[in-house]
């Protein structure tokens, strides 16, 4: 009888988690902030498992100076904090590159890869 107990506590725990992280997963993708910062380790390790998950899909690409970015690794929509609003579509290559986009205009508007610096617009 104690063991049927010890499955069920196990089952219900192993639901729980799952739904738990299932919840947080969905509100992550309708772009809902619900940590704060992503400096935690439960950010870090949300981070990965979605970078694991998304790292499927691929798209080839030039950073300019003729080398081949032949993956993304992610692609995300962020709050953007410092023009006071709005957000940013941020898309991670498999080389550690980034790349980030207005997602009203499409416009790049930061990158990681020097040459695309002359591409971005002007902060003066």
């Amino acid at each position: 009888m104690k063991g049927f107990i010890v499955l069920i506590l196990a089952i219900v725990a192993a639901i729980v988690i799952i739904g738990g992280v299932s919840a947080i997963h969905l509100l992550n993708e309708a772009g809902i902030d619900i940590g704060g910062d992503d400096s935690g380790s439960f950010g870090n390790i949300f981070d990965k498992v979605s970078n694991v998950v998304t790292s499927g899909s691929s798209d080839s690409s030039s950073d300019g100076s003729g080398n081949i970015i032949d993956e993304i690794v992610s692609e995300e929509v962020k709050y953007n904090s410092q023009e006071g609003g709005g957000s940013y579509r941020e898309v991670t290559y498999k080389d550690g590159g980034f790349r980030q986009y207005d997602t009203d205009s499409g416009e790049l508007i930061g990158s990681s890869y020097d040459s695309d610096q002359d591409k971005l617009p002007s902060l003066e």
